[in-house]
This record gives structure tokens, C-alpha cells and sequence, in this order.
């Protein structure tokens, strides 16, 4: 399913990794293509795409109905990924209320078909093997704020396809990582600067990865063929910081980073934060928590996205590769030098 070649369709959160990948996708596969901006909002990853610009936000309604009037579907890829905020009303706003006023929205638009970029945070843990979409959130007592705000914007859109006939499609998403990162992500960038050489250390730990081209395509695909009100792992291999990195390093010949246990990064991180919370710095990257998110998920089962959607992601080998290259080339073509 998905609409005629003229009807257009919106992405919002389009200046981000995985809008504009979506975005993209969609063009090149002959879609009408709206994004919604901000003023504020860098445009590089959309920068000579044939798409039309709307400008707004997702917490202004009135902004939101000017880009979606007239679209067959939105693909909602607003995602505020700031768990470092000591205060968390931006993230819950941008995150909740965003996708409050995006899902009224839509139903008031009489949209066909509505694709929501979630997280794989909203997913229940399993020490006994790969992670389903049917085990619920089990748990809340460890979840930092972040990952809370998540869950209760999975939470509501759930409710939406449930209760008031919102025609929904969830994407629990992983870590992505791939080509065209321009902000870039904060995975993107530990990834590049480990590629040429500029980490030297890091901490024992594993997340599960996607290819972010991949991502893209599992939302056209959950567009034609996903069951309303579900959700899907949209997750490819579980792999370690150790042999992540050393894919990444090999592949403009340097040396991996060394890899510290994880209770002494965790312990270093915790020293820290209360460092900074005495010298009364807000906000700050470094958090034990992310130390704790950073290894606290294991292998997910993507067969629900394989077996509903025909999703079959690429090797996480290639995405590296492809990553790597993409970075080395905008490093050579800047007049700046790449983040440090």
C-alpha cells in the first residue's frame, strides 16, 4: 500500500539522519515528497533533493497541518535524542507533545498510512536470548529518563492506532550508523574519529546495530505492508565495541582503541558526573548513564520486519566500509576540519 505517484506524502524530522534517509528513498523512488523544517534547521543532508519545504514544527499544530494537508502518509522520524538534558522538559516536549500534535494531525488530515520512528529502548530485555517484540518493558527501575520518554511516546501512539483508528506503524529502531551523517550523530562521529585514529581508548561493551540506509527502507516497506498498531525491531547484528571498532580502524589502517572493562568506564564516568554536578554544569555528554545504555542491549529478533515486511538488512561490515568512506570524502572536499 502506499499512495498514488500524486499525492504527496510528508517526513518530519527530515534535517535529521534518519528523515532525510527516508526522505531521499522516497524521491529517488519517484514519490512527492514534503519535509517539515525548521528555520533553525541545518540542510545539507537535504540539499539538492526535489522535495518541498514546509517550515515549522512539530509543536506548532497549525505549521504541522499547512505541511500535511493533502498527503496520503507521513513518516514521523522526529526524535530528540538529548539524554544528556539535566532538564528533560525540551525532550519530552520535542518527543511526546511533538508526536501528539503530529498523530491529531494526521487523523484530522485523514491520513492513509502513518510510520512512526521509535527505539529499540522501548523494548523489554531477555537474559535467556534475542529480544522479540512481544516481551513487554521490563525495566522501568534502571531506565533513565530518556529511555522513559521513549516508552511513553511508544505508548501513546500505540494507543492512538488502538483506540481512536490511527492507521500506525512502529519502527523500533537500533544504533544506526552509514553514509550522508552530516550533523553528525554522536555514534557517526565515534565512528569516524575511531576510523582515523583519534580514540585511543574505549570500554567493554555491545549494542545492536543497523545499516541507516536500511532503516529508510524498512519504513517503505512498513508503509506498504505493515500491520496497523504493530511494531517492528527494525535491528540488524549485535556486535561489540571491541570488534566494531576494529572494523572501523582497519579500514584506513590504524590500530583499534584499547578497551577498558566496563566497571572501570562506569566508575570513571560516575567520578565524573559528580565532578560536574559540583562545579554545577547542566548539561554534559558524559553520564553514567550512558555507560549503563551503552552495553545494556543484547540480540534482537528482526524475523517479525524479515517475515512481514520482506526487510533484509546488509552486513554490518558494509555499512562500516561505507560509513568510513563516506566521512573520508567529506573530509577531504571541507574547507573545516573535521570534528575533533
Amino acid at each position: 500500500m502506499h499512495d498514488p505517484p500524486e499525492q504527496p506524502v510528508l517526513v518530519t524530522g527530515a534535517s535529521g539522519f534518519v528523515g532525510s534517509h527516508t526522505a531521499r528513498l522516497l524521491a529517488r523512488r519517484g514519490r512527492r515528497v514534503r519535509v517539515l523544517l525548521r528555520k533553525t534547521s541545518r540542510t545539507e543532508a537535504l540539499d539538492g533533493l526535489p522535495v518541498e519545504r514546509h517550515y515549522g514544527d512539530v509543536l506548532d499544530p497549525p505549521s504541522l497541518h499547512a505541511a500535511m494537508a493533502g498527503c496520503g502518509s507521513v513518516f514521523h522520524c522526529v526524535v530528540d535524542p538529548r539524554f544528556w538534558l539535566t532538564d528533560t522538559t525540551p525532550m519530552y516536549r520535542n518527543n511526546v507533545e511533538g508526536l501528539v500534535n503530529t498523530m491529531d494531525t494526521a487523523l484530522a488530515c485523514n491520513i492513509r498510512r502513518f510510520i512512526f520512528t521509535s527505539s529499540m529502548g522501548t523494548l523489554g530485555l531477555n537474559a535467556d536470548g534475542p529480544v522479540t517484540e512481544e516481551i513487554e518493558f521490563n525495566w522501568r527501575d534502571r531506565a533513565p529518563a530518556y529511555i522513559l520518554i521513549r516508552l511513553e511516546a511508544e505508548r501513546r501512539f500505540l494507543a492512538y492506532c488502538r483506540e481512536r483508528g490511527l492507521p500506525g506503524v512502529a519502527l523500533c529502531v537500533a544504533n544506526t550508523y552509514g553514509p550522508d551523517d552530516y550533523q553528525p550523530t554522536p555514534h557517526g562521529r565515534m565512528l569516524w574519529d575511531v576510523a582515523r585514529g583519534k580514540v585511543r581508548l574505549t570500554w567493554e561493551a555491545g549494542a545492536p546495530t543497523v545499516d541507516i540506509r536500511d532503516v529508510a527502507e524498512a519504513a517503505l516497506l512498513a508503509e506498504q505492508r505493515g500491520r496497523t498498531g504493530e511494531r517492528y525491531i527494525i535491528a540488524n547484528e549485535y556486535i561489540s565495541n571491541r570488534d566494531f571498532y576494529t572494523l572501523a580502524a582497519a579500514e584506513l589502517g590504524h590500530k583499534p582503541p584499547l578497551v577498558m572493562p566496563l566497571p572501570v568506564a562506569q566508575l570513571a564516568a560516575s567520578t565524573i558526573e559528580r565532578v560536574f554536578k559540583l562545579l554545577r554544569r547542566k548539561d554534559y555528554l558524559i553520564r553514567a548513564d550512558a555507560i549503563f545504555l551503552s552495553d545494556v542491549f543484547r540480540e534482537m529478533d528482526h524475523g517479525k520486519a524479515r517475515g512481514d515486511l520482506d526487510w533484509k538488512p546488509r552486513p554490518i561490515a558494509e555499512t562500516v566500509k561505507d560509513a568510513v568512506a563516506w566521512f573520508a570524502r567529506r573530509d577531504r572536499q571541507s574547507p573545516h576540519p573535521a570534528p575533533a
